[in-house]
Order: structure tokens, then sequence, then C-alpha cells
């Protein structure tokens, strides 16, 4: 019973329980998607995938965190996509805390959204929130609800992706100088100026190339 309900996975060489943070992203690759097609409905004023969605994050992280997360069915599926990989391992402490985080956000969302069927600035914030802790999951690797953690508790935090808990010098791969900042600020200049020349232009509806609608 307790193999069941144990949080992390005992790796030999990692002193502390442990998970795989190629599935994590994946997963929340998936949840990020899930939310942002969601919310984008809702915009649009139909709200009823986003309550489908709010249920379904929110059981989701419930087994994560109260069960175990490898009963997790994002996470399965996440696992089942980067099954070729090599795992990347992370310490489990602070990835629990982090998804408490989330459950406590889609409790929020589960009541307002879902239960009073409502909606206002403060469940917009929280989708806000979600999408962007999942974005920086899944794009960079980056978990925020972690760099919570040593504000909570005084243990230090262990095998960080990238292992950015501990302190080190950058590769050469790794730096980034005046000439790299430049060349986003020209790319940056480069899209706004498209924007003023080209914006009437691309404002206007694109007509059927081959008249398959009537």
């Amino acid at each position: 019973m307790s193999k069941v309900f144990q949080f992390g996975e005992n790796v030999q060489g990692y002193s502390i329980p442990v998970l795989n943070e190629r599935e994590i992203r994946a997963a929340a690759g998936i949840l990020f998607m899930l939310m942002f097609i969601s919310i984008q409905q809702a915009a649009a004023g139909d709200f009823t995938l986003l309550k489908y969605a709010i249920i379904a994050f929110l059981s989701d992280m419930l087994i994560r965190v109260f069960v175990s997360p490898r009963f997790a069915p994002t996470l399965i599926i996440g696992r089942w996509i980067v099954r070729n990989q090599t795992p990347e391992y992370v310490g489990a402490r602070q990835k629990k805390f982090a998804w408490k985080i989330g459950v406590a956000l889609a409790l929020i969302m589960l009541v307002l959204v879902v239960i009073v069927n409502s909606f206002s600035p403060i469940s917009g914030i929280i989708c806000m929130v979600c999408l962007l802790f999942l974005f920086f999951e899944a794009a960079f690797g980056i978990c925020l609800g972690c760099k919570f953690y040593p504000l909570f508790f005084k243990d230090k935090v262990q095998y960080c992706p990238g292992e950015v808990c501990d302190i080190k010098s950058r590769h050469e791969i790794q730096k980034t100088n005046w000439t790299h900042l430049l060349i986003v600020l020209g790319f940056a200049a480069f899209i706004a100026v498209n924007y003023l020349l080209f914006h009437r232009f691309f404002t206007e509806a694109p007509f059927d190339l081959f008249g398959i609608t009537s």
C-alpha cells in the first residue's frame, strides 16, 4: 500500500525520491494545450470546454499529490511520449509543493466557474497564472511553483532541472552579450515596422482559394 501512495521514485544514486522531468514537461504541454484552447473558447463566450478542462486539471493534480504521480493520466501519457528519451531526474519534494499550488488554484476555479457558474477578473487572472506556469514548465523546463519552495521550507532544494540549484559558471554556449540583445531588439523593431506598414492589409479577410465553401 505504501508503494501505491509513494510520491516519487527511489533511484540509485539519488538520496531523495525523484521524478522524471521529461515526462513532467510533456504532461505540462498537454495541459497547456487543453487550457489554452478552453480559455480561447471561454473568451468567445462558450465556457463549456473550460468547465470540463478544470475538472480534468483538478483531478489530475489531486491524483499526483494525494495518490502518486505514477497514476496521473497526463503523466502516464507524457511518459509514453518520451519513453525513448533518457530520464532527467529532479527532486520530488519541490514538485509536490508546486502541484499543491495547482490544486489550490484549480479548486478556486472549480467553485467560481463550475459550481457557481460565474466569470470574473479573479477567474481570468487564475487562468493566466495557470497558463504561465504550464508554459514555463513545458517550454523552458522552469518550475515557477518550485521557486516558492525555499520560502516555506528550510531544507535545500535538490536535483533541479538543468542543475540550476547548484551554483556554477555558465558554459560558453550558454553566454549572451550585447550583440545578442541588439539582435533581439532589432527583431522586435522589425515586427513593429511590419505592423505599422501592413496592419491594414493583414486585417483583410482571406478569400477561399479553391472556392470550396459556399
